[in-house]
This record gives structure tokens, sequence and C-alpha cells, in this order.
């Protein structure tokens, strides 16, 4: 069960400004890179649940930030039907990203109170994601669409909240582009919580990159 209302998700989304986003099938890996994030301040992460048995790290991540990193919000990403989606919300997850829009899983999040992100790529699906209850609509692939495409969006529904993923980076050029154009968050995955050659991260960089990044989107929001 969820110890975070979807209400609460989309406020800390919008107040931090930053989700990142992270897989990895090593248990023990995962706490140090989750614990990164949270020292450098992010209160939200999105397990990108893309291998086997990602639903069984997911499950530990989740009891070692309920139980060591107070206040930090585990969601789960890359979810792609109702039954994983199910299955995530029984391990607790706060939140569930999708990279398409699929009505199934918002039925059963929002039987639950659970906020849920869909991957849109036009007004059309945007509007209706919003129809079916959504805070934060994910926009996906970030990179391909751009700040443009969200200022569009802004202009006839200055309500939507959007959070692109993919394409955003932890420069101050390229969150500037983003917040500019009025996102209400970024998801950001590897290039912030970037793999060395070996397997392993730089976790005192991931710390200060995640600090830098969260001033940065800070001082935007002013």
């Amino acid at each position: 069960m969820a110890n975070f209302s979807r209400i609460e998700v989309a406020e800390v989304m919008k107040n931090t400004g930053l989700v990142p986003l992270f897989y990895n099938n090593d248990i023990e890996l995962s706490k140090k890179v989750v614990k990164a994030v949270y020292d450098g301040g992010a209160r939200l992460l999105e397990f990108t649940a893309r291998g086997d048995f990602a639903h069984e790290v997911f499950g530990e991540l989740n009891k070692y930030a309920l139980r060591e990193l107070p206040g930090m919000i585990m969601g789960v990403g890359s979810v792609t039907d109702a039954a994983s989606a199910s299955r995530f919300m029984a391990l607790g997850t706060n939140f569930i990203v999708t990279p398409v829009l699929r009505e199934d899983i918002a039925v059963v999040c929002n039987r639950r109170k659970v906020m849920w992100s869909p991957g849109c790529g036009s007004l059309t699906e945007i509007c209706r994601a919003e129809e079916l209850g959504c805070e934060v609509v994910k926009l996906f692939p970030g990179g391909i669409y751009g700040p443009g495409f969200v200022k569009a969006i802004k202009g006839p529904q200055p309500w939507t909240s959007i959070m692109p993923t993919g394409g955003v980076a932890p420069t101050r050029e390229n969150l500037e582009g983003w917040f500019n154009a009025g996102v209400t968050c970024v998801g950001m995955g590897s290039k912030l919580i970037a793999k060395e050659k070996d397997g392993s991260y730089d976790l005192s960089k991931i710390q200060s990159d995640t600090k830098n990044a969260l001033d940065i989107i800070k001082s935007l929001k002013i």
C-alpha cells in the first residue's frame, strides 16, 4: 500500500522539480544509488522496472527507503499493463509511470488512489490522460519533442502539468529551456545516474549532480 497519496506525490514533483530514473538488478548497489540521490536532495525516484525479477528488487528498495530514508517517495516506471501495476502497488509503490497511455492502468491506479503518469506525445493523448484523472503527464520521448512542444501545449492548456523524460540533462542550459517552457518537473535518467564502463556508479558524482540540478531548478522556479 502506498505511503503517499497521489496529491502528495504530485506536490513533491512540483516543489522539487526532479524525478531521477534508475534501474539495476543488484539490490545492494541500487540501495547505494538511491541513497546518493537522496543525500543530494531528491525526494522521489522512479525505478524503471525493465529486467527480470525487477519487482523483487523494487520491493527490497522500497523497504529500505521506508526504513532508512524518511520522506523518500519510491515509484515504478516502464509499466506496460494493469497486472504489472497491481503487482507493484502490492509492493507499496507510491506512483506508476508508463511509456504509453494505457486506460487499464489508469483504472487500477485510480481505484487505489495511486498516482499514475502516462507517456503522451500529442495534445489528444494529454487531454485523454487528464480526463482519466492524471495529475502530471509524462512527455515521452522528451528529447524528440523539446521545450517548444511544452510551450505550445501550455498556451491553450495552462493547467496541464508536464514531466518530460528523455533528452533532459543536469545542466543550466537544458533545464532552463524546459522550465522556461512551463514544465512542472523533469525525469532524468542516465545523464544524472551514469553507469561507468565497469558497471559501477560514481556515487559522490551522482550526489553532487543531483544537488546541483535541484539548485538550478530552484533558481528557475523563483
